[in-house]
């Protein structure tokens, strides 16, 4: 039994896709109170809802991780070509299929919460997002990035603009 247990943390402590999870979780919370602290309020990342959400997605994977030492199961058909590509694996175990969904969810999570603190990132996010809608129709909402001003279209900074358009972005 102890073999079995020292086994499973073994596992968990070298998947690299685990690690990239808790990774993009780290970055989502600093963007989001980041986001928090410059809007003055909670958000879905900085607030228990969302501390609640992370959690949920680790243990979930300790959970997981457990069935996948029971059952070897393999759902690599169930991964896109591009992205057995890209993370050069031939099997993907109910741990890893859920890791990769979500660092995808964790992912577009960050790109918004950095568009939303006023980075240069509008670009980068319609990227992914684009990337993510040809695999999904279950996007993220923009919630709060049709309020912030592209600077491609205020001719490259934030200053530009109507009067009217501040107006609405104060709302």
């Amino acid at each position: 039994m102890e073999m079995k247990i020292m086994e499973f943390i073994d596992m968990a402590a070298h998947n690299r896709l685990i690690k990239l999870v808790i990774l993009a979780v780290v970055f989502d919370t600093v963007f989001g109170v980041l986001r928090a602290a410059k809007e003055k309020k909670f958000n879905s990342c900085a607030g228990i809802d969302g501390a609640i959400r992370k959690i949920a997605m680790l243990i979930s994977l300790v959970f997981m991780l457990a069935v996948d030492m029971l059952v070897r199961i393999n759902l690599i058909a169930f991964i896109p070509k591009a992205v057995r590509e890209y993370t050069g694996t031939d099997t993907v175990g109910v741990t890893e299929f859920f890791c990769l969904l979500y660092t995808a969810y964790e992912i577009t999570s960050i790109f918004k919460n950095m568009a939303l603190c006023g980075l240069p990132v509008r670009k980068v996010w319609e990227a992914v997002r684009g990337f993510l809608s040809r695999y999904t129709d279950e996007l993220p909402d923009t919630d709060g990035l049709d309020r912030v001003p592209d600077p491609d279209r205020l001719g490259g900074n934030s200053t530009g603009g109507s009067v009217e358009e501040y107006r609405q972005q104060e709302k």
